[in-house]
């Protein structure tokens, strides 16, 4: 097969979360176990860092990756979902795993993946720590796709777990109040293995308290410190994500990193790891900004964002998927905005006239548009020199743009 063949094959043939929702999601970890044994375990052979958490997890990861690269070890970054190209996925400071070994990975073990049924994501990991293992990573930065307890990086033994906030994301699989989140979050804790909290909540904290301390693993809550770094990655609701990274590396005795490292490496995400997405600017004139942010915690922050920001006329272009609980996030958005309602082009993405029509309810008035791209091709006809342009809702809206 060639890239585009195989890569078309993990997306088609097999269940993936992305594109279908909940029926992709596996309830325990069976599958990953049979998969690493068959790959010789290289979830054992290189050091790792878990990062998981409702919001901020993606920044802090390549946070972390981008300070251990500038301290000058071999970092490897598996983070998801992507935006471009599925080789973003896999990263070794910061260059995508070749396509190559992409097809090399999916031929060798095509049989076995079939025999076992296994999912999108469960080979995509194990890929990712074959190729860490093979290329002799120092350490690797390993985001957890979707909760944390049963999810498919949860094989590993990390040097240190983080896990960066909880909100109510996912709630159809993980859970619909914060306490029941925060047990499947808590689930990447692991017996004496220093853990990191980003954000100390009185709902959680001591769900974390208590987990840590049955397992005799170190909590720190990173909000609990103050930190003066700066980071080149936009957006003020990076400050938490700052002090989780920061004090992850801090905590990270057997990596020395010293404090210029960890200046540098904040200031330098985009060029290390390649980071696209959060409150990425696409164009000066008229200004448009896009961010990934897709749920009520992480959207709060980023609505804060646009209300700073000087413009003449606010576009929006919104597309979201169709698990997203609108009556939650709708409510956020400015009504004096101009939108331009669209649907990702995923199985999971909402319709544009159900969008529109919820937003609708909210006061949120605009046009309909068959896809993404048509969408922000009126926006930009539309707006004015002194126009802004937000888009977001959706990683999947995102990504489309970026395209």
């Amino acid at each position: 097969m060639t890239y585009q063949e195989t890569v078309h094959w993990m997306f088609n043939q097999l269940p993936m979360y992305q594109s279908q929702g909940k029926t992709a999601y596996k309830e325990d970890l069976s599958n990953i176990i049979k998969l690493a044994k068959h790959l010789g375990n290289p979830e054992n052979k290189f050091k790792s860092i878990h990062v998981g958490g409702t919001n901020g997890k993606g920044s802090t990861s390549h946070m972390v990756a981008s300070i251990l690269q500038e301290a000058g070890y071999k970092v490897g970054l598996y983070t998801s979902p992507h935006l471009k190209s599925f080789t973003e996925r896999i990263r070794i400071n910061g260059e995508g795993i070749r396509e190559e070994k992409v097809i090399d990975f999916i031929t060798n073990n095509k049989i076995f993946f079939e025999a076992h049924q296994l999912s999108f994501f469960e080979m995509t990991v194990g890929m990712a720590f074959e190729y860490f293992a093979e290329e002799k990573v120092d350490i690797a930065v390993v985001e957890v796709g979707l909760g944390g307890r049963l999810d498919s990086t949860n094989i590993i033994t990390p040097e240190i777990s983080v896990i960066t906030n909880i909100g109510l994301d996912h709630v159809q699989i993980l859970g619909d109040t914060v306490q029941k989140i925060a047990i499947e979050k808590a689930g990447i804790i692991k017996k004496n293995v220093p853990v990191i909290v980003g954000e100390r909540d009185e709902e959680t904290a001591a769900i974390f308290i208590d987990k840590a301390k049955c397992l005799d693993a170190e909590l720190t809550f990173a909000s609990d410190y103050e930190v003066s770094y700066e980071t080149d990655l936009l957006g003020f609701y990076q400050k938490k994500n700052i002090k989780t990274a920061v004090k992850t590396i801090l905590t990270l005795k057997s990596f020395p990193v010293h404090k210029q490292h960890i200046k540098s490496g904040l200031k330098k995400v985009v060029a290390n790891t390649n980071l696209k997405g959060r409150w990425q600017i696409l164009k000066s004139i008229p200004k448009v900004i896009c961010d990934t942010a897709h749920n009520k915690e992480g959207l709060t922050y980023v609505l804060q964002q646009l209300s700073k920001e000087k413009y003449k006329k606010l576009h929006i272009v919104l597309g979201v998927v169709s698990d997203k609980n609108l009556d939650e996030i709708l409510p956020m958005f400015p009504n004096t905005a101009q939108y331009y309602f669209c649907k990702p082009d995923i199985p999971r993405g909402l319709s544009e006239k159900e969008l529109s029509n919820q937003a609708d309810l909210f006061g949120l008035k605009g046009n309909r548009f068959t896809s993404v791209i048509k969408a922000y091709q009126q926006s930009l006809s539309l707006a004015s020199e002194e126009d802004l342009i937000f888009i977001g809702g959706s990683t999947f809206t995102v990504a489309e743009v970026l395209d």
